[in-house]
């Protein structure tokens, strides 16, 4: 009988410290994941000097297991990492431009930095940025998340 308690005890305790996911619903807060309703906003997120993930996705079983994830890597890496979600159905333009034809993927955009060719702008009031770009090809997980974001250099926490 006290060994159960025990073992109990230690469970509940590695569910309350444990950073990986074992496997009971944690409670994440408020959402995280900012959904796409305009470029300008994107454009705004970029500009605030954190990386942005965006998940592109149609509604499917896949994506439901998805924006989980997204949910779950958006809680840890909140105040360093932006984890936006775009409905390509609903902003074809917006995802057309990324010249993708499989659903759902995921891109990072970083660094953005003012254009050097800043002469061919049609309106002076028209800066130019070039922002880089990579494509998510980890696991999709919060672990695949952090070990990506280690890889590739990019400060996820402090």
């Amino acid at each position: 009988m006290e060994e159960s308690s025990v073992l109990s005890k230690m469970l509940l305790n590695l569910r309350a410290t444990c950073k990986y996911y074992t496997g009971y619903p944690r409670d994440l807060g408020p959402s995280r994941v900012v959904h796409f309703t305009s470029e300008r906003e994107f454009v705004q997120l970029l500009h605030q000097g954190q990386p942005v993930v965006v998940a592109f996705t149609i509604k499917c079983n896949l994506t439901k297991r998805l924006d989980r994830v997204l949910e779950e890597a958006a809680a840890e890496f909140h105040p360093h990492v932006k984890f936006m979600r775009v409905e390509c159905p609903k902003y074809p333009g917006f995802c057309i431009t990324r010249q993708k034809t499989e659903y759902p993927f995921i891109e990072i955009f970083h660094s953005p930095e003012q254009a050097d060719d800043q002469v061919k702008a049609v309106d002076p009031n028209i800066t130019k940025y070039s922002v880089r770009v990579l494509p998510f090809n980890n696991d999709v997980s919060a672990y695949g998340f952090r070990e990506y974001f280690k890889r590739n250099g990019i400060k996820a926490s402090d």
